[in-house]
């Protein structure tokens, strides 16, 4: 387990360089985060060019990815497909792609059953994922397998929340690789789930942050406005709402394997809600400006809107987390 002080260290790299770099998504972005900061690599084993570290270290990065907004593929190569390729059990996958995924020149992402109809016939991969996260490698859970292939078409959607960006992958009889068994799919998943909440807390700290600034900041009848009760009950709640996320992600994040369908499930329910509702908050304690184009706050409750679904909404976590208790 990483020291305390290795981890404040590692937020604060990240955080500088996202400071530094606002909305930088292109491919010699995501190689200066990938690879000089050597992020991507956290979860890859020290024998192919990473870290070996686990999904603990992966979460500050990405509480600082959800606190930055930014649009740079870590959810979907350095947590999804790390953790399919680490999974599948396929040396020669691992030795092939991780590397790159490891020193940012390669960019990956996942595609689980039941988010596209794809079929595998004599070693062709052919069906559509209609709405997926994009990456230069695309791995897909198709019957027993997971298969590496090429798309035959690209398509980017026009969203709503713009700092997630999502595509339409079509594949039309492409040769599919197989790596490995299809493995546990749905702890690659799961991983999944407790990586996006930790975004999610970094999202919904973020707006705190805000919210509490423009308090202080804004007057009115001669007075700041965070000075009022009902914003102090406001502040108060989000503060709750925030923290009581916090631990929820972060102990899913650390979880062990046979108990982490259960703490993801209730990060992917609480860290969700959570979120919306620290950006709907924020948004009411800014007031009018909350509303302009020209602030934030909008772009934040958009990404909290998306996140919403990325993974099924809080309330399909928590029928999961029902199905374990009864």
């Amino acid at each position: 387990m990483t020291s305390t002080d290795e981890l404040r260290e590692l937020r604060a790299a990240v955080r500088s360089f996202l400071d530094a770099h606002p909305g930088a998504a292109d491919q010699a972005a995501w190689h200066r985060f990938a690879g000089e900061l050597g992020v991507a690599g956290l979860a890859v084993p020290e024998e192919y060019g990473g870290a070996g570290c686990g999904l603990a270290e992966v979460a500050v990065v990405c509480e600082e990815i959800g606190r930055a907004l930014s649009s740079l593929p870590y959810l979907p190569t350095a947590v999804l497909a790390v953790s399919a390729i680490n999974e599948s059990g396929d040396d020669e996958a691992k030795e092939r792609l991780l590397p790159g995924i490891a020193d940012g020149t390669v960019t990956a992402t996942v595609i689980f059953p039941g988010d596209a109809e794809l079929t595998l016939e004599g070693g062709r991969l052919s069906g559509v994922a209609p709405y997926t996260l994009d990456g230069d490698v695309v791995l897909a859970y198709v019957g027993d397998a997971l298969v590496e292939a090429v798309p035959s078409a690209r398509r980017p959607h026009v969203t709503m929340d713009e700092t997630r960006p999502l595509v339409e992958l079509t594949f039309d009889g492409v040769p599919a690789r197989r790596i490995g068994d299809a493995g546990p799919c749905d702890r690659v998943r799961d991983l999944g789930v407790a990586a996006l909440a930790a975004e999610q807390v970094g999202g919904a700290a973020r707006c705190l942050e805000s919210a509490v600034d423009y308090a202080k900041q804004r007057h009115q009848f001669g007075r700041p406005i965070g000075s009022f009760q009902a914003i102090k009950h406001k502040l108060a709640d989000m503060l709750l709402q925030v923290e009581s996320a916090r631990s929820a992600a972060y102990q899913a994040c650390a979880a062990p394997a046979d108990e982490l369908p259960v703490y993801a499930a209730i990060a992917g329910s609480y860290c969700t809600e959570a979120y919306l509702a620290a950006a709907g908050e924020s948004i009411q304690i800014h007031g009018g400006i909350g509303v302009t184009w020209e602030h934030d706050a909008h772009r934040y409750f958009k990404r909290a809107t998306s996140d919403a679904q990325l993974f099924g909404p809080p309330q399909a976590h928590r029928a999961r987390l029902a199905q374990t208790v009864l």
